[in-house]
Formats: C-alpha cells, structure tokens, sequence
C-alpha cells in the first residue's frame, strides 16, 4: 500500500498553506480539462500536464477556495433547557440550528493514490468546538451517575475532541474535484457529504462512567458430608444382625440308637439352659450403608453372637433305650421295622 503522505499545512493547528500541493500524472483526464475549462472566466491554455497542474494550484490557493463539506443539524442548547411545545416545527426552530462544516483542500494526488485531501476551516473548527463544550459536554454529564473524577473525566474528554477536530481531514477520491465551482469553491457530489457527517460526529464520544464496584458477598459454607453439623443427614444406624452360625456335625446328636444303656429323652434336653439355646433368627435384607468419610459403600457390620453348645465330652456316655425318640420317632417300635425288612 502506498504510503499516506500529507503536506504540513494538513497537520493539526496548521495555517493555511498559501499554495496547495497538486502532483498530476503524465496523462491527464479528460473530466479535469473539461472542469477547469468550465470554471475560468479567462480563457487559458490547457494543452499540457504542467498548464494544467499551474491553472489547478491557482485556483484552489485562493482565499476563495473553501467547499461545503456537509451541514449538521444540532440542538442549540443542552437538552433540560430545550423549549417544549406540541408543536414540533416550532420546537425545531427554536431548539435546533444548522451548523455548516466548510473546508479547503490540502492535497491533491493523481499518481500514488488518486485522492484529495480537505481539511476544516478555523470557523468550522471553533463552531464544533464550542457545541461540544457547551452543550455535548453538559447533556453526557447529566445523563450519568456521579463519582470523584466526574469532572475531570469531562474535562479530558473536552480536551480529547479539540485535538481529534484539529487532526480531522477528510480524504476522498479525485473525482471529488468535478464538484469545482469558480473561484476554487465547491462541494461534495454522490452522497460524499453524507460520509463527512458520520465522520464527524463519531467524534463526539460519550462519557463512560467506571464500572461499578464489585461487593463480596460472603456466602454461608455448604455442610459437606464430613462435617459433625451434617452428619445426622447422612449417617445411617448400624444394623445389628444376629446371624446364627453354622452348627458343626459333631454337635448334631447322633440318630442312630446304642444298646448300651437308655435315657429319657427330656432329661438331655433339660440339662441345657434357655440360654444355651438360641435358634437362628431370620436373615435381614442386605444393605450397604453410606459411608460419608470414604464416600464410599462399606459391608454391613454384623455381630452374631455364637451359640454355646455342650461339647461331646460333656455329654453323658449313657446308652439310649428303646424308648428314646426324637421327632416323633421311637426306637420301640423297632419290632415293627425288622418285620417288615
């Protein structure tokens, strides 16, 4: 990209230079000949590139030469001390008024960028600035909140747009110099001074408050499941099973009768206490109860007391009689049984 190269008369709170700076390429157009043919009063010479680039730099370094850029329409004073009537063309003549932007070129290039440079003329320079002062500055002020460096914010941001406005050049294509009235006057053509306007008033920027501090709202601690005060939400009591163990063969009483000697089957029974004997009790349902502290699923704690039976060598070495039974079934009726068989 060619580089962007201004002469110093377009710096900011440059003077009017009093001769512009026209570069023309080797061939000239042919709508450039027919403009400045057009707005000369005198009849001159424009058979070369160098009478053309002469006729050209005379006519816009003249006093004369300022264009009409665009024309802003702006409240005349801040908006609390606008008129309110329910006639709206009778508010707008007396709260509005028409401010017009003019501006001289600068620069004119036909060979790198086929542009012209306009910069804002002292008045138009002085009228903006004063609006913003005045009345920008007033209305953003008052639709914000107030802090400690309002004011000075304010005051930055005045001082900020008196450069910017200084700065401001408009750069558009050469075709812009069809416009070209006489005496160097002139102005934007196709819906250029549209363009200008937006550019300008991009320029006024609102006043951003900082942002609001941020409270720490203190939040009360969730109960984790380890924590005494949440314990009683996810404990579970321990359940206690009595599961009877499993009885060994030898504790059984043999079924099988002896010879030896006879006892009565009460008395055997008798001589075990209540306590002695414990009959196995229901299995429970199976569960795993939470365990908050692995957070994981522990086996169930089970506590079966184990029953205490006589051993074989406390029991009695005395032969069972005939009359023994168990269960309903007598050894008495053994005559029956050899019958049979």
């Amino acid at each position: 990209m060619p580089p962007q190269l201004l002469p110093a008369s377009a710096a900011a709170f440059a003077p009017r230079a009093t001769s512009v700076n026209v570069v023309l390429s080797s061939k000239v157009e042919p709508w450039l000949t027919q403009t400045l043919k057009r707005i000369n009063r005198v009849k001159r010479p424009l058979n070369s590139v160098p009478q053309h680039q002469r006729c050209l730099t005379e006519t816009l370094s003249s006093p004369n030469a300022i264009w009409n850029l665009t024309s802003l329409m702006l409240p005349k004073a801040p908006e609390a001390d606008l008129r309110k009537d329910s006639n709206p063309l009778v508010e707008a003549l007396f709260n509005y008024q028409l401010i017009h932007i003019e501006a001289y070129i600068v620069h004119v290039d036909m060979v790198l960028r086929n542009e012209v440079a306009f910069k804002l003329t002292p008045d138009s320079i002085e009228s903006l600035i004063e609006y913003h002062k005045d009345i920008h500055c007033v209305d953003i002020s008052a639709g914000t909140y107030d802090w400690s460096e309002k004011e000075l914010q304010v005051k930055k941001l005045h001082e900020e747009f008196i450069q910017a406005i200084n700065k401001f050049v408009y750069r558009t294509h050469v075709s812009a110099l069809e416009g070209l009235e006489e005496e160097g006057q002139g102005e934007l053509l196709c819906g250029k001074s549209e363009e200008v306007k937006n550019n300008i008033m991009g320029l006024f920027l609102p006043l951003l408050p900082p942002p609001p501090r941020i409270v720490d709202v203190v939040r009360p601690q969730p109960l984790l499941p380890s924590s005494p005060a949440g314990a009683e939400w996810w404990s579970q009591p321990q359940i206690q099973s009595s599961v009877a163990a499993p009885v060994d063969t030898w504790r059984v009483i043999p079924s099988s009768p002896s010879t030896t000697s006879s006892v009565d089957s009460t008395s055997l029974w008798a001589s075990m206490n209540l306590n002695e004997m414990q009959l196995p009790s229901p299995t429970p349902s199976y569960s795993q109860p939470y365990s908050s502290a692995g957070l994981y699923y522990s086996s169930p704690q089970v506590s079966a007391p184990i029953p205490s039976l006589p051993l074989p060598s406390m029991l009695a070495q005395q032969p069972c009689g005939i009359g023994m039974g168990y269960g309903g079934f007598g050894w008495d009726r053994y005559q029956e049984y050899a019958t049979t068989m």
